[in-house]
């Protein structure tokens, strides 16, 4: 077992996200990263996930047509409002959507499709650290907003498994508390009797 992938597990934290600078990683080490995230558990190979990357100007314009939808949605915005929804996306210089689009399968159920999603988007997180890049996974609202997810490329089927902001991280993040892992598992001893 390697002590290298040990510690970088157990060190593992979400950088801040305006705190993510350039440079991003390379056109290669993208393809690196969602090599390494799409080797998840899938059962029946149904690839039910997959990526938007949301670099360049392209982040503008997002940040641009969600400001509008905001506004659309709850009248005039507040300057700061308008300036967080207009940099949603430039904050790190590259966002990686992680999208669930489920398949239709009658012996899988959708449930699987989006843990494998989830698998997905961790093994991009954990893979980008590996690179020495630093990140934050998040959703917010306009990943629950039917219009919301429309502007950000996603079919009405799919969904929001979460936006990895990726780039260069040269702080350091203080360590929150985590939980007791003696209260996450005990011993299998029959039916809950709740």
């Amino acid at each position: 077992m390697s002590s290298t992938v040990i510690d970088l597990l157990l060190e593992r934290n979400s950088a801040p996200i305006h705190e993510l600078k350039e440079p991003a990683p390379s056109d290669a080490e993208i393809a690196t990263l969602i090599r390494i995230a799409s080797r998840v558990p899938d059962h029946g190979r149904m690839e039910p996930w997959r990526f938007i990357l949301y670099r360049g100007e392209a982040r503008e314009r997002v940040g641009r047509m969600l400001a509008e939808l905001a506004e659309k949605r709850e009248g005039p915005l507040t300057e700061v409002r308008r300036e967080k929804e207009l940099t949603r996306f430039s904050r790190a210089p590259l966002v990686v959507g992680v999208v669930s689009a489920p398949r239709q399968n009658p012996k899988i159920p959708d449930w699987e499709m989006q843990l494998s999603g989830g698998a997905a988007a961790m093994n991009l997180v954990i893979a980008a650290n590996a690179m020495g890049y630093g990140t934050n996974w998040i959703t917010n609202w306009y990943a629950y907003d039917e219009e919301g997810r429309r502007l950000l490329g996603l079919a009405p089927h799919e969904r929001v498994i979460g936006f990895v902001h990726i780039g260069t991280f040269n702080g350091a993040v203080s360590e929150r508390p985590r939980p007791d892992v003696s209260k996450l598992y005990a011993d299998y001893s029959g039916p809950w009797e709740g």
